[in-house]
This record gives structure tokens, sequence and C-alpha cells, in this order.
């Protein structure tokens, strides 16, 4: 299960540098200075997996590995030129969405991927930092359901960001609800849940939820959704199945935490560049 493939580090490649297409995710979540989530994040989880990132970015912030103290959102309009000027130049093969920063933001990101329906779009719903500062009210929350989730082809929640978006309880209810609003399939995670694993469920529409369960690790890691949305939508982008996409993202994710290193006082960071250390498993 954790036999993973890496694009673009493999040792004694064949391939002529610069000959080969890569698929290109167009990334938009906003900048962490740590380098553990936001863009960063996005960067190395998508090259990870054998793709190239394109990116816009929608907000900047002031965070360490433990927390953010401020949010400052780019204006929208610039957020929208950004994209559509990438994506006149480039041709994308898949959307991620991360962190967002209000409203006007959203709208700006919906607005440009109503413009292509057909690009599979991963969203990662980042409603608060790990250390708890808030990262979405209200009005922000009702534009992701109104505006950005009937596009979504798969949502990736953690259990509290499933509850606080469906306004629901039992995470069975909350993905139902998260559907209704649109949304093509949910993975909600439980790392935030009790228990000796971390149990992992993708719903979708009219089939039975594929639950996957995985050994809870001993630390709290700074850019693990950005990291498991990232890989997920990557191996999209490289045409895969969405059941075999979320599979291989949740290894690998988990491959990439088991590895986290501590750069602060905070939470760790994912290696997610692991398989190119020197010395590194492949």
């Amino acid at each position: 299960m954790f036999g993973l493939k890496w694009g673009f580090c493999k040792p004694g490649s064949e391939q002529p540098v610069g000959h080969a297409r890569h698929p290109i995710v167009l990334c938009f979540s906003g900048h962490d200075p740590s380098g553990g989530a936001g863009i960063q994040a996005d960067i190395e989880a998508v090259a990870a997996q054998g793709c190239a990132a394109a990116t816009v970015v929608t907000c900047l912030t002031v965070q360490d590995t433990g927390n953010v103290t401020r949010l400052s959102p780019v204006a929208p309009e610039l957020v929208a030129e950004q994209a559509r000027v990438l994506l006149a130049d480039i041709r994308v093969d898949a959307f991620k969405v991360g962190l967002i920063g209000d409203s006007a933001v959203a709208e700006a990101i919906a607005a440009v991927v109503r413009e292509h329906p057909d690009l599979p779009l991963v969203m990662d719903p980042i409603l608060a930092a790990g250390g708890g500062a808030e990262l979405a009210g209200p009005k922000l929350l009702s534009c992701i359901r109104e505006k950005l989730l009937p596009r979504v082809t798969l949502l990736t929640p953690n259990s509290l960001e499933a509850r606080r978006l469906s306004e629901s309880r039992p995470l069975d209810r909350c993905a139902e609800l998260l559907l209704a609003y649109g949304c093509k399939a949910v993975l909600i995670t439980g790392g935030h849940e009790q228990g000796g694993e971390v149990r992992n469920r993708l719903y979708r529409r009219g089939q039975t939820p594929l639950t996957s369960n995985w050994p809870r690790l001993p630390h709290s890691y700074h850019g693990s959704g950005c990291t498991l949305a990232s890989s997920i939508a990557a191996l999209l982008a490289r045409g895969h199945p969405l059941e075999s996409a979320v599979e291989q993202g949740q290894a690998s994710t988990w491959q990439s935490l088991s590895r986290g290193w501590r750069a602060g006082g905070g939470q760790l960071l994912p290696d997610r560049l692991y398989a190119c250390r020197p010395g590194s498993e492949k």
C-alpha cells in the first residue's frame, strides 16, 4: 500500500530534462512563511507525485509552526487575474483550493473554476489553524457552500471542518449534507477523533463509503491537510481514477507525516520530499 512512484527524483532516469510535459495542478492557497502549509506545501506535494504546480496566492499570513496571528487576503480581482493569465498560457490538468481568506476571494475562485468545468477540483476547506486561530467567518462559510461546493470533485475536510461546514454532528450525516451541496465526493479524515487508529472515510453519491485505517502517529503536523489534498489533486491530474488517487494520496501523506521533522517550537513539518533524500528507500 505504501509502494509509491515518484516522478521527478528517481535516480538514473533516461528521460531528457525538459522534453516531457508534466501534468500541472493550479493551486489556490495562502502563503505560509514557515513553509509547512499553504502554497509551499502544495508545490512539494504536487512535485512528489511527478507533477508541476502553478500557484495563485489567495492571502498573506503571519504564522509560525504553532499558529496564525494575522491573515491578509489578496484583492479578489488580482486572484482572478493571476489564475486567468495562467490558464490562457498553460494547460492545467487539475485545480486545488486551500486557504481562501474571505468571501470575496472565494467568489473570485468560484468564477474562475466555473469557466473550466471539465477539470477536477480538490478542495481542502481550511477553516482554522492548527493552533486554533479562526480563518473563516460565517460569510465565507456560506460562500463556500453556495459557490464552491457545487464545483468540487473531492472535498477533504477533517472531522472538525466537516461538522462546521455541514452544521451537523454525526460524520456520516455531515458527508450526506456536504454531498447535497453538490460535491461529487467527500473524504473526511479522522485525525481529530479518538482511537488508536485514524479512520478516513470516502463518501460518494449512491455508493457505500470506503474506509481506510491508518496507524496514529505520535505528533501533530503543520500542513497535513494541504499535503493530502495536493497529493490527490496531482494524482487526478495524472489521470488516476478518484478511488486510486485517494488511496495513493493517503499513503503518500502518511509517509510524509511519519518522517515529520521539527523546524520550530510548534507542530512538526511533513517531509513531503523524503523520497529524494540521499539514501532514502524508493
